[in-house]
């Protein structure tokens, strides 16, 4: 199999790889919104009717302590010194991330606070699909606990022994053996047995995505989380790293987009060289470099950085920090030969539950501070609300809300007699 090799001045191949908005499937959609209405309207009865057919399990959902604390003994000695290395560097960056309270005076008798307070329940979503993924449940578990939050539902549709480990280390109070859009819209509304939760994270297949997107109006999520995506732009790296960076994000899906972009031919053809050497004959990621993967040539490595600018990817892979100190639409950015995205998926410490498909212009990674409801508290004196008084009227005034100005004069009047 051949990576493609695509000119940047080939102005529509360029663009139809980079430029891609999500992609509606209705009927998917429709089967979702029934899902999700079901469950709804009839909770545990349409949860477990769900689960039978998706999942092959109905029931009872909850995974009990003993039984998390038998499985977590069966992890191999390795796996479990890695889970807790994996999640003792996701705490440290973590409590680094949870915002700040702060009090200000803006005017001599107006007080303004800013409140940092926990949510009080989330739910994380655990993929199950062909593995089972116990980094998914710290990425998303440890952030929330960091955070202060009290409660903290786990589901995931397919268990193993090392997700028991990692829920268990991450500090998560419920466990439950559950998934797919049935599991989110749980979640999200409720039912007798699986508590509501204010809001749902974590990464999930389509079916999954699209019911986050459904409940978002009810329930607060993350981000919409498309395939795997990662950007190397590279002109000096080493053609056997960047193949094997390349191939790693794109086993996770078939959709999955590995872009090389490089000023350099020589090594755009060394990479493609590597690429067919370390290629699997089949599987995930064979096809997304069928599908999706490319290496564009650039004229410079100026045009080279704004093409990632212009994709803003989940991942990006840079040379120097000079070049990353540019980067700034990315879901993360690794920066030198060392920093193999792979080791950013289980344990640096950054979390790996990214923004897809240019979500990156507006947003960054999942963190601590996606955990917490950050409010104001306002206090004004009397004098204060005089100081303030005439510039609130008038532009109240401006903006035909005679109410607003009259409960505003009203305290000035009457505390001026």
């Amino acid at each position: 199999m051949v990576i493609r090799i695509v000119e940047s001045t080939d102005k529509r191949r360029v663009a139809a790889l980079l430029d891609r908005a999500p992609r509606r499937d209705t009927l998917l959609e429709r089967r979702v919104a029934r899902i999700v209405d079901r469950v709804e309207r009839e909770g545990d009865a349409a949860v477990v009717r769900f689960a039978k057919r998706f999942d092959g399990f109905g029931g009872p959902f909850e995974i009990r302590a003993s039984e998390i604390d038998r499985e977590a003994r069966r992890v191999p000695r390795e796996t479990r010194d890695a889970i807790r290395m994996a999640a003792r560097n996701i705490a440290r960056v973590a409590q680094k991330q949870v915002p700040r309270g702060w009090r200000i005076s803006p005017t001599a008798g107006v007080e303004i606070e800013q409140r940092i307070v926990p949510l009080d329940r989330v739910g994380c979503y655990v993929p199950g699909g062909r593995y089972p993924l116990p980094s998914s449940l710290l990425m998303t578990a440890i952030p929330a606990r960091v955070a202060g939050v009290r409660e903290i539902v786990a589901i995931c549709p397919r268990m193993d022994p090392a997700v028991m480990l990692a829920a268990r280390v991450a500090g998560v109070t419920r466990l439950l053996r559950l998934g797919g859009a049935h599991g989110v819209a749980a979640l999200a509304f409720g039912t007798p047995t699986i508590p509501r939760v204010d809001k749902i994270v974590g990464p999930g297949n389509a079916y999954v995505a699209a019911a986050k997107a459904l409940v978002s109006s009810r329930c607060a999520i993350d981000f919409f989380a498309g395939p795997s995506e990662i950007l190397v732009v590279s002109a000096t790296g080493r053609p056997a790293w960047i193949a094997a960076d390349l191939l790693a994000q794109a086993e996770h899906d078939p959709e999955a987009r590995p872009i090389l972009v490089t000023p350099s031919r020589r090594l755009a053809r060394s990479v493609a060289t590597e690429m067919r050497r370390q290629m699997p004959t089949d599987g995930p990621a064979a096809k997304a470099i069928a599908r999706n993967g490319a290496i564009i040539v650039t004229r410079t490595l100026d045009e080279a950085l704004e093409l990632s600018e212009r994709m803003a990817p989940e991942h990006v892979v840079c040379d120097t920090r000079q070049q990353a100190g540019r980067l700034r639409r990315a879901g993360t950015v690794f920066v030198g030969p060392f920093s193999a995205p792979a080791s950013g998926d289980y344990v640096t410490g950054s979390n790996h539950v990214l923004p897809t498909l240019g979500a990156a212009r507006g947003r960054g990674g999942l963190s601590a501070a996606d955990f917490v409801r950050v409010s104001t508290v306002q206090q004004l004196s009397a004098a204060g609300l005089r100081r303030v008084a005439p510039a609130a009227i008038a532009l109240a005034t401006a903006e035909g809300l005679r109410a607003h100005a009259a409960s505003i004069a009203i305290r000035v009047r009457t505390s001026a007699s």
